[in-house]
């Protein structure tokens, strides 16, 4: 389950619950014990939970918005900015953990992700040269719309003129 498993889909009631660890049976239906949030505040009481959550809607990290009658949280431009690099660098994580055989169903989990992360992304894995991320990116690239694909040739090709260059110092200090 993804991090932001819950923007979009919780209220602010239930994201409390979350934080907290509680046992409740909407919590547990819909499977979001498994959350990598679920239990981070279990130390604190609710209701000092309640004041973070709102203190973060008041400071406009997250706002709530209605999906008919249904409060729902989301991310408010401050929140969303300072998501954006940690849910980048899980989907690193995410990349660098997966099996082999496993390629095609990361492939079809990265379609779902928003495009300002994809860039991050490339971008992160080109400026911290993790090599490697190019065999995915290979397999990945036929898959994704025409923009992406174009970042993510230009992403292989600098991370091999970076392997390059690296074997053309190794000659030449030698």
């Amino acid at each position: 389950m993804k991090a932001d498993e819950i923007i979009n889909k919780a209220s602010r009631s239930m994201l409390v619950k979350i934080l907290k660890g509680s046992k409740d049976k909407k919590v547990l239906n819909h499977v979001l014990e498994k959350c990598p949030s679920y239990r981070s505040f279990s130390h604190l009481k609710m209701d000092e939970i309640e004041i973070i959550v709102d203190w973060m809607i008041f400071n406009k990290y997250l706002r709530i918005v209605y999906d008919g009658r249904l409060p729902m949280v989301v991310y408010d431009a401050k929140g969303w900015e300072l998501y954006k690099p940690i849910l980048a660098y899980e989907l690193i994580e995410k990349l660098s953990s997966n099996d082999a055989h496993d390629v095609e169903s990361l492939i079809e989990d990265f379609k779902y992700i928003n495009r300002e992360i994809v860039f991050l992304l490339l971008d992160i894995i080109l400026d911290d040269d993790i090599q490697t991320a190019k065999e995915f990116l290979y397999l990945w690239e036929p898959n994704v719309s025409k923009k992406v694909a174009k970042k993510i040739g230009v992403v292989i090709r600098e991370l091999e003129s970076k392997v390059k260059n690296t074997k053309y110092d190794i000659l030449l200090t030698n």
